[in-house]
């Protein structure tokens, strides 16, 4: 038969709609809403110092709007990257973290801020090296618990060896100094370990060794004695050593359940340290009150738990490496936004540490959205091939 004609023309078939790829957009929409609610924040919290020091309030903003086009190449990036390709490489990404984490301690190269040495000047961008050890040391483990499944389950060197490596990267950071991201990539190492199935007595041990590595760390460094000190009592000193938790509680007081409204805080206005970056939460507390700080809070949580659950789903398709990546990132931003509120609300003592997703700081910003993007990646890829389901690993699931 003839195909239809219009005007001495065929008719064209209609074209199916383009469809969305199917993948986990809550996950999307919760990490983009962290986001926006950062910038928001950020902009808010930095425009009364901007104004200050260089005479344009929107010198953050401008800069903060630049990271977040960064964060978002680097994400669609991430995002088209195939998962195996980072189960590959995972190793020569960890010595490459190591080899970051060494070149910004080289004198000349290393740019120092505050007496802390941890970027590498790169043009107008400053590249953390720690940031991105974080999500390469996330990948190795993962795949070292692949790789040597039956040999971290059984025998103590299958998990002192990854350890000895992570010592090394630990080493490097704390040399830079920075405690707080030390404490998270041991923390998620650790965590990701005992996921894996290592013995009890073993992982105890190590615990009980981390645990003492810490407290020696503090006993021996005179300035981190005195933070302890002073977030047991910021009181006892408010001007002094306890003066930026005494000013983040102060933001949280008169937040009350409301808060004063956005722009309307006042700690931020030359009291309160730090306020657009590591205490960002805290203007968030003062201007948007404990609703929009337990909004923040059911959005992490939000955010690690389909986490979990992606990884779950990895584990029951057989496909183990992206379980594993999937729980490490997962806890690796809990912790991070744990340890960071933590702090702003007097529960651990004072660290520079950002809050992810929210905190002024490309690295921080472009290495959280890499980590959204691998997440949705692997949420992708098992949509597309649902693999075999499999009881492997059920250790892990019932640990975690």
């Amino acid at each position: 038969m003839s195909e239809a004609l219009e005007n001495g023309k065929p008719l064209s078939r209609r074209q199916p709609a383009p469809r969305l790829p199917e993948m986990d957009w809550t996950l999307l929409i919760a990490a983009a809403a962290l986001i926006g609610l950062g910038f928001v924040m950020v902009a808010s919290a930095s425009m009364p110092i901007a104004d200050r020091q260089f005479h344009d309030p929107f010198h953050f903003i401008w800069r903060h709007a630049a990271a977040l086009a960064l964060a978002l190449a680097a994400a669609l990036g991430v995002l088209a990257v195939p998962i195996r390709f980072w189960e590959r490489h995972g190793t020569l990404l960890f010595f490459l973290g190591i080899l970051l984490l060494v070149m910004v301690l080289i004198p000349g190269l290393g740019r120092n801020v505050n007496g802390a040495t941890r970027w590498i000047p790169l043009g107008p961008f400053n590249l953390q090296s720690s940031e991105f050890m974080k999500f390469f040391a996330v990948i190795f483990i993962a795949g070292y618990l692949v790789r040597r499944r039956e040999e971290v389950e059984t025998r103590f060197m299958g998990f002192v060896k990854p350890m000895v490596l992570i010592a090394i990267a630990a080493t490097l950071i704390m040399a830079e100094p920075d405690f707080g991201t030390t404490v998270v990539l041991m923390a998620t190492v650790m965590a990701m370990l005992f996921l894996g199935g290592v013995n009890i007595a073993y992982f105890g041990a190590l615990v009980g060794l981390v645990v003492l590595a810490g407290v020696a760390l503090v006993i021996t460094s005179p300035y981190r004695m005195q933070r302890v000190i002073s977030y047991r009592d910021p009181w006892a000193d408010p001007f002094d050593t306890g003066f930026q938790l005494s000013q983040a509680l102060i933001a949280f007081g008169r937040g009350e359940w409301a808060g004063v409204g956005l722009g309307n805080g006042i700690q931020k206005q030359f009291y309160l340290p730090e306020a657009h970056t590591d205490f960002i939460i805290a203007v968030v507390g003062e201007e948007l009150g404990l609703a929009g700080v337990l909004l923040v809070l059911v959005a992490f949580g939000f955010i690690v738990w389909r986490a979990f659950r992606i990884g779950f789903r990895a584990r029951r398709a057989g496909r183990h490496f992206e379980a594993y990546l999937a729980q490490g990132f997962g806890l690796g931003l809990g912790l991070q936004g744990l340890i960071n509120i933590g702090v702003n609300v007097g529960l651990l003592p004072t660290k520079g540490l950002t809050l992810p997703f929210m905190s002024y700081g490309s690295n921080s910003l472009i290495v959280a959205s890499m980590i959204i993007a691998v997440l949705l990646r692997i949420d992708l890829e098992g949509r597309q091939d649902p693999g075999v389901e499999t009881r492997a690993g059920r250790v892990s699931w019932v640990r975690a």
